[in-house]
């Protein structure tokens, strides 16, 4: 992928000045004398990697983090896994994000055009109070599991907040799941509580989940508790709810409370369960410490994004994606938490810039598939909206394009920083990220996370630059997972990131350092190309397909070929085009041409093939894997991992792949 030298926007010194990024770098010179205001971002990044004990104590002074730190940083830092950070300290992770009692707005919520909300800092603490009260005299204690099968309210917020406060470990799912699917990822965390909700909006329409929800609870019983959330309806019956309590009767008795009981606990003590969202076989169970998640989102909230106290955080998530723990950390900086649950392509995708306007956004977090989706259908929201207070825009979930990056700066605002992000469920934070203070190049994601020793090897795990290969984390970090859920022995979790190369986390992202020393993104390794034994990244082939005006999307995978020959594969490419079109031999032949004049000959696919629907995960991942495991006549294991499952008989028994 090739991209200009000249980068596509570039903050001004009066806007570095003000970053928060430069006011850590003129503490942490003072605390250790340092010189880096002086440095460039590289040699600032290498004394985060070779000085931990220096960058890592500076965070927790500059992010005033609560808590008792002790002296000692890290022992076994080299020892992946192995590594423990700030093994002396104690902490609650629910305490750091409920500093603030003041009558600013905490939260706004908005559930597509049909419901609104809004808790101040003082309500926020209340709220979790009562809770964190009720929850104890049920019996909850740390290391307890409670699970929320919910949208993104302020009362999913409110259950997680009171349940960390405990100590607790809080885990979810959206209300989109199935019930297998709640059942994969609940059934093996064993929750004690279950706060569900009675339904939720959708792209204009209503969705009752009374009916999932009782199924759920009738075949958990680790269950003490199903504390039932109203949204959608007025009134309820219990009666078909095996345990079911309202939560306004659950916290009715504990209308005086008006203290929490903060239970701080060791760095490194359970906070979250994440599941992976894998098609392959039940969801691992990621197990992710208060102590890590807490210090790595205030660097990339504060440090990477530049978010400063009383900032309006927005960033489009379900509860079943990483991103919701991500953006509800930004208490811990001071933030307003705007939140939004639905769809956002609501009133033809305006319905998030209406929000932005409305609540003087300041931090805009999104897909690039959504930028790329109100690209496709022109939208313009700089002609119509203000934006005045919006200064960054994050993108995550897949590589944002080059194009991507042009429609952003020409049509929703100039003086942004524009940040594609990577990471992931697996570290609940970012190996790569932007840098407020660096200029943006399109295409690229800025730099490397601070404390962060990422880097990209070939496959003699040699680290490589301008050519492709492996991300990979050469240190350990504070936010690498405890381990996997009912993994005692760790051999799940050493064979999932450290098999590839020794002591070396391989995260499975086929990846390029640049010349700016940025990162691009290819896609996954395991659904890399292979034909003719080059790896070629799918995202390759996405950019160039998807930049024709009669394609609305697209899912390429390798077929092996031929039938039972495992030694090579041809480019099997799927397109999804606009209503109404049919896939005929000219536009076939462009799609080709296109992908040939742009990349490489191996990049041309053997196969274009036209379906109705793309087949994605929750979160809005495409599933190439999937795909080829139906091509291939192989089982999808965990088809409730997918948002459209039903998506997969498009590419079942294709009589055009006999041949």
């Amino acid at each position: 992928m090739k991209t200009l030298n000249a980068p596509i926007w570039q903050p001004s010194p009066q806007r570095i000045a003000g970053t928060r990024l430069t006011a850590f770098i003129a503490a942490a010179d003072r605390r250790w004398n340092r010189r880096l205001a002086s440095v460039d971002y590289q040699t600032l990044h290498a004394w985060s990697i070779e000085h931990p004990e220096e960058f890592w104590v500076s965070l927790w002074e500059f992010g005033e983090v609560r808590g008792e730190m002790g002296a000692t940083v890290v022992v076994d830092r080299e020892k992946m896994p192995g590594a423990q950070w700030f093994p002396e300290a104690r902490l609650n992770f629910a305490e750091n994000l409920l500093r603030r009692r003041d009558d600013a707005d905490a939260l706004v919520f908005r559930g597509e055009d049909k419901a609104r909300a809004r808790l101040s800092h003082a309500e926020l603490y209340l709220a979790v109070a009562r809770l964190a009260r009720a929850m104890r005299d049920l019996g909850v204690v740390a290391g307890d599991r409670v699970a929320a099968y919910m949208p993104n309210l302020p009362e999913t917020l409110t259950a997680m907040l009171a349940a960390s406060s405990i100590g607790a470990i809080f885990t979810s799912a959206s209300p989109d799941f199935g019930v297998q699917g709640v059942l994969d990822r609940f059934g093996q965390s064993e929750p004690k509580l279950l706060f569900a909700c009675d339904g939720y909006f959708y792209n204009g329409k209503t969705i009752d989940s009374m009916a999932k929800v009782a199924e759920i609870a009738a075949q958990m019983p680790s269950l003490q508790k199903v504390v039932l959330v109203p949204y959608v309806h007025q009134e309820h019956d219990l009666r078909g709810l095996a345990r079911g309590v309202m939560l306004d009767d659950l916290v009715a008795p504990y209308r005086r409370t008006t203290t929490i009981e903060f239970a701080r606990l060791p760095f490194n003590h359970p906070l979250y369960i994440m599941y992976s969202s894998c098609t392959t076989g039940v969801p691992k169970c990621i197990v992710h410490c208060a102590g890590g998640a807490l210090l790595q989102h205030i660097k990339e909230h504060q440090l990477h994004g530049d978010v400063r106290f009383d900032d309006r955080l927005f960033y489009f998530t379900t509860c079943g994606w990483m991103m919701w723990n991500w953006l509800v950390t930004g208490l811990a900086s001071g933030a307003t938490l705007l939140l939004y649950d639905g769809s956002p392509f609501v009133h033809r995708g305006s319905i998030l810039f209406d929000y932005a306007d409305a609540e003087g956004m300041t931090h805009f977090g999104t897909s690039a598939k959504f930028i790329d989706a109100i690209a496709k259908i022109e939208l313009k929201p700089r002609l119509t909206y203000r934006l005045e207070h919006l200064r960054a825009m994050f993108s995550t979930g897949s590589p944002l394009v080059p194009e991507g990056f042009d429609y952003v700066y020409a049509n929703i605002k100039q003086e942004i920083q524009l940040a594609s992000v990577s990471g992931g469920t697996d570290i609940i934070s970012c190996f790569v990220i932007g840098n407020p203070n660096g200029p943006v190049y399109r295409g690229e994601i800025q730099c490397a996370g601070l404390g962060m020793a990422v880097d990209v090897f070939d496959d003699a795990g040699q680290p490589v630059r301008g050519e492709k290969g492996e991300l990979v984390c050469t240190r350990s970090f504070p936010v690498m997972p405890i381990g996997f859920w009912n993994d005692d022995d760790g051999a799940k979790y050493r064979a999932a990131y450290f098999e590839r190369f020794d002591n070396i986390w391989c995260h499975g992202d086929f990846a390029e350092r640049t010349a700016h020393e940025g990162f691009i993104i290819y896609g996954r390794s395991d659904a890399t190309l292979n034909p003719g034994g080059v790896r070629i990244g799918t995202a390759e082939i996405y950019r160039q397909v998807e930049k024709l005006g009669e394609v609305v999307e697209s899912l390429v995978i390798g077929q092996d070929w031929p039938p039972g020959n495992s030694g090579d594969v041809r480019v099997v490419l799927f397109v999804k085009l606009r209503e109404g079109l049919t896939l005929d031999e000219a536009l076939e032949k462009r799609i080709k041409q296109v992908i040939r004049e742009n990349t490489t000959p191996r990049h041309v696919p053997e196969k274009v093939l036209q379906v109705s629907d793309i087949p994605r995960t929750k979160s809005g991942k495409i599933v190439e894997l999937a795909v080829r495991n139906v091509v291939h006549g192989n089982p999808v294991k965990n088809v409730e991992a997918l948002a459209n499952p039903e998506a997969l008989e498009h590419f079942r028994d294709r009589t055009e792949l006999a041949s």
